[in-house]
């Protein structure tokens, strides 16, 4: 059930900005996700096992914005604001309540630079709005001979192989969907990108997917990729390491004996095979001349 609810704030200013997100501020219209998917950092939280029967809409969310960015911009303090950080900003219930799109409409008047991190084709639809924030937003000051404009589009993804990521990813759009927006969002002209996060440890971080992952954004024209390996959390049965387990236990039982050796009592990969994973990360985008950052 969709729960209404309204909220004290909703721009959040960082302590200090991402190198890989370039968040100066983020921005949730929604709590909880309809995506589901098993690998989320939120799970374990209070929203439960299923994201999807625990979604909020902060209904005051545009009138806050308004408020919070209007003092913003008298101060000169312009930065990138993320959309989404602890959810996606294009979530199934955006179609009736269109805060995403609200929101854009209220950044693009007080002319600050956007993020969106998603892995919806809806994004398609506020193209119109992304167009004018790439070209009317404010830089920071520190960031205006590094980018081209204002909008940055990032598409996240955990595979290319529709199959997986039904079983990962249960309620996202497929990832061939998501493939086809990031083309269109380069043709139109975006500074576009990946995030590969978090890629699967011995399913998509495998040469011959990463081979496939690469060469698939090369193609695309995609300006970035940021990979990153697995980390999961907590024991409940709403946790991320406890369904990885039990999905890694159904789908793929010949790696359940590796998963736990890794996943048991840490919430992350060994050094060793994180130190690996990027350097092969380094390499694979040296190879395919695809930048592992924005900038």
């Amino acid at each position: 059930m969709i729960k209404e609810i309204e909220v004290k704030s909703v721009l959040n200013k960082t302590k200090k900005r991402d190198t890989w997100f370039l968040d100066d501020y983020t921005f949730n219209p929604y709590q909880s996700c309809s995506y589901n998917c098993l690998y989320c950092y939120i799970r374990g939280s209070k929203y439960g096992s299923n994201l999807a029967t625990s979604l909020s809409v902060k209904v005051n969310a545009i009138e806050l914005l308004e408020k919070q960015l209007k003092k913003r911009a008298e101060k000169g303090e312009y930065g990138f604001i993320v959309l989404s950080s602890v959810t996606d900003p294009y979530i199934n219930i955006e179609e009736e309540y269109q805060l995403t799109r609200k929101a854009l409409e209220i950044i693009l008047k007080y002319r600050f630079p956007v993020h969106i991190i998603t892995k919806s084709t809806m994004i398609e639809r506020d193209f119109d709005i992304l167009k004018d924030i790439h070209q009317q937003a404010i830089l920071p000051k520190d960031l205006q001979a590094k980018l081209s404009g204002g909008t940055l589009i990032t598409f996240s993804f955990s595979t290319v192989d529709d199959a997986i990521g039904k079983i990962f990813e249960p309620g996202a759009p497929k990832p061939s969907q998501r493939i086809e927006a990031l083309q269109k969002a380069i043709q139109a002209g975006f500074h576009a990108g990946v995030s590969m996060m978090p890629l699967l440890p011995f399913i998509t971080d495998t040469t011959a997917h990463l081979e496939k992952l690469f060469s698939t954004f090369k193609n695309c024209g995609a300006n970035y990729v940021m990979p990153a390996t697995l980390t999961v959390f907590g024991n409940g049965k709403a946790d991320s390491k406890t369904l990885m387990l039990n999905a890694i236990k159904k789908h793929f039982p010949e790696l359940e004996a590796r998963y736990l050796k890794y996943f048991s009592n840490s919430h992350q990969l060994p050094e060793y095979y994180r130190n690996a994973f990027y350097l092969k990360m380094k390499k694979l985008a040296e190879t395919y001349g695809i930048k592992d950052r924005i900038i």
